[in-house]
């Protein structure tokens, strides 16, 4: 990395500014390169944070200094050993990553949790991007049980610029339990024991559904089987007391210096349970250069949609002198969230948590313009696997097929086969699917064909319908499923299973 001594000394000092937010949003080569000959240990545990003014007992995944999550530099192996200190089973699921399948961090068949006193060793050639990781277990990610996982290439060293990632998240001060138990009514998810599996300490009243935004249109590429514009999509099944970037609201927020006239590279993480948002950038414009961690041909602008567990790298040029709100708003709401980036001793004022009209819902309009920038070779299917996102707000039981996990039929693939999964939306609410294990290609978006990003999650809209391809080259079992956390455990997941493992 060519810089000077100044500089490197500028970055330190911002790295120490990002984690008084609760992240180590900015991390030195220096620092990377350590970790490639040694082994990170990584703690599951509880934490206190202060939510407007108020305590909150949540979980966290803390390196022994307290940085959150880990980053890896070119060439470093990821080596964890991951300790359970939460005096509870846990496990975590190293989202975006290829690892073997033994190593992938979902408990089944094969694969226990990890005890309350417990610990398990990772260690596998991690993919490179913007990532994170999460609990798969229970309702333990609505606790903040989650963490960045950035592994850069030798591209992002030659970039040059000063990385800040955030971590947005959805937060209520009630039990995620008790949140659960407002959405169903009471009724236990067939298959899944809540006991024990998320408890916040801090509870209040039942937990209402929350439609504010249903009167919204669905945008660009979310149409009924028969390629009819549809309307009203369901919104925001939970009211939520707050929303976090690295943990802090706009009444106190993250605050990172840049360099006068400085690029910076935003790695966003949406490791919200159930909320989608747009990226404002206000009064910058960025360009969109990577999603999930995958390049795409660069894409400017200046708002863009993201759903649960998608991330965005996006590249801004920050002018000399100014305080600039980046803003996380939730669809169909006014409530936001966000950071400021702010040149060296530029004036930082107050920013509102309440923009002054609700946002749209998030759509597709973004995912039609995006082209990879390594798409898949060109070959055709082996096998074409049709799955209807099926399911209702009232019962609220959520389901592929008409199935809800586990009680379902898994669908048959062969090592090596090209597969495409047409994911047909039968819902008012849109889902985001999540395949583990692999990254697919979207491969057509409400009947349009294209070849469009390279992604390990994908929106797929209220009645819409996207296909998406990819290569069956890691054998195991592999979870699909939505990755709004209160659909997945109450039944909309199946999972791949192929070669050796019955």
């Amino acid at each position: 990395m060519h810089c000077s001594m100044d500089r490197r000394k500028f970055l330190l000092n911002s790295a120490g500014l990002a984690a008084t937010g609760g992240l180590a949003s900015l991390l030195p080569i220096s620092l990377n390169r350590a970790l490639a000959s040694t082994t990170t240990t990584l703690t599951i545990d509880r934490r206190t944070i202060e939510v407007m003014g108020k305590a909150a007992s949540v979980f966290g995944i803390l390196q022994p200094d307290g940085t959150s999550g880990i980053t890896l530099g070119p060439g470093d192996l990821f080596r964890v050993d991951l300790v359970n200190a939460a005096r509870e089973d846990a496990i975590i699921h190293w989202h975006g990553q290829k690892p073997p399948y033994l190593q992938d961090g979902v408990a089944d068949m094969n694969v226990s949790l990890i005890g309350g006193s417990g610990s398990r060793t990772y260690d596998y050639a991690p993919t490179p991007g913007t990532h994170w990781m999460h609990s798969h277990h229970g309702l333990q990610e609505q606790a903040l049980l989650a963490a960045p996982l950035v592994v850069r290439g030798a591209d992002d060293v030659k970039a040059d610029a000063q990385e800040v990632t955030i971590l947005l998240h959805d937060f209520s001060f009630r039990d995620p339990v008790e949140i659960l138990a407002g959405l169903t009514g009471g009724a236990t998810p067939g298959g899944h024991d809540m006991k024990g599996m998320s408890g916040m300490g801090d509870t209040g009243g039942m937990a209402g559904m929350d439609h504010s935004g249903m009167n919204m249109d669905l945008g660009s590429g979310a149409s009924s089987g028969d390629g009819m514009k549809m309307a009203m999509p369901d919104l925001n099944d939970v009211a939520y007391d707050a929303f976090l970037a690295n943990d802090r609201t706009l009444d106190d927020p993250l605050v990172v210096r840049v360099e006068r006239n400085g690029r910076v590279r935003l790695r966003l993480i949406n490791g919200a349970a159930s909320s989608a948002f747009w990226i404002d950038l206000g009064a910058l414009s960025g360009t969109l250069v990577a999603v999930d961690g995958t390049p795409v041909i660069p894409v400017a602008g200046s708002r863009f949609p993201m759903t649960m567990a998608q991330r965005l790298d996006v590249m801004i040029d920050v002018p000399a002198g100014g305080a600039f709100p980046v803003f996380a708003q939730v669809e169909g709401k006014r409530d936001r969230t966000g950071f400021i980036l702010a040149a060296p001793g530029a004036r930082v004022e107050t920013v509102s948590g309440t923009a002054e009209s609700e946002a749209p819902a998030v759509d597709l309009s973004l995912e039609m313009k995006l082209r990879a920038s390594n798409p898949l070779t060109e070959r055709p299917a082996d096998t074409v696997l049709a799955m209807a996102l099926t399911g209702a707000m009232s019962p609220y039981v959520w389901s592929i097929n008409d199935q809800a996990w586990p009680n379902v039929d898994r669908p048959v693939i062969k090592k090596g086969q090209r597969v495409v999964i047409e994911m047909r939306n039968r819902t008012m609410m849109a889902h985001p699917m999540h395949l583990h294990g692999h990254h697919f290609q979207v491969i057509d978006l409400g009947g349009a064909a294209l070849a469009g990003a390279v992604r390990d999650t994908v929106l797929v809209p209220a009645m819409g319908v996207v296909k998406v391809a990819f290569d069956a080259d890691n054998p195991g079992r592999w979870p699909l499923h939505c990755h709004n956390l209160y659909h997945m455990v109450t039944g909309m997941m199946t999972e791949l299973v192929y070669d050796t493992f019955a």
